[in-house]
């Protein structure tokens, strides 16, 4: 308000120095037509006070407008990185769409050399999920002699390969796995004539017998 009033007193003060006549200004009032005779001065000042007035108000409109622009990309930022990398959504414009995994057996490849088997529950941006999880280890069996092979060589031994059950380890894990896919070489769904899916649907089919 103390700005609004030295600003209209500046502007008299410069009108009362360059003009002194008068000027007819119509005004209408009461819904009347009415003529008067006011110094030139008074009504450029009352022309300069309104100009000053809708100045004003267009700079807080234009500085509202701003603040609520700003409020809603703030809201539509945030809300993308959240749904981005908290949910599962597949949103346009996302790094990393969410796929359609089936129910068969996969096979993980990991960046260490270990490959795991089981099946996909969930795959995200930055997570894979496993479970029904089996594994191949090194186990280490004698090696077969036939009759010829003289006894001598008995102590020698092979290594073979075998399908392991996850959950038969010494720390006693639980039957799911959270894999960072930043880990994750590449991922590859198994035939069910496979050799490794041919192992699993044998062992759970010996596991259900028990």
């Amino acid at each position: 308000m103390q700005t609004r009033d030295r600003f209209i007193d500046k502007y008299y003060s410069a009108i009362c120095k360059q003009r002194k006549e008068k000027i007819m200004v119509y005004k209408k009032r009461d819904s009347h037509q009415v003529s008067e005779i006011i110094p030139d001065e008074q009504a450029e000042l009352e022309m300069g006070a309104q100009n000053y007035a809708y100045g004003a108000k267009s700079g807080r409109g234009f500085l509202k407008f701003v603040i609520i622009a700003l409020v809603v990309i703030v809201v539509v930022v945030g809300g993308w990185y959240l749904i981005d990398n908290y949910t599962d959504w597949n949103l346009p414009g996302m790094n990393f769409q969410n796929k359609a995994v089936s129910r068969g057996w996969y096979a993980v490849f990991l960046s260490n050399g270990q490959v795991y088997f089981g099946k996909i529950d969930k795959i995200n941006k930055s997570d894979l999920v496993l479970s029904n999880i089996y594994y191949l280890q090194v186990v280490t069996k004698p090696l077969q002699q036939s009759q010829e092979t003289p006894s001598v060589n008995q102590a020698q031994t092979q290594q073979e390969l075998t399908l392991a059950k996850l959950g038969n380890e010494l720390h006693g894990p639980v039957d799911i796995m959270t894999i960072n896919r930043d880990h994750i070489l590449l991922t590859e769904e198994l035939k069910e004539d496979s050799k490794v899916v041919t192992a699993i649907t044998t062992y759970i089919a010996e596991q259900a017998a028990k």
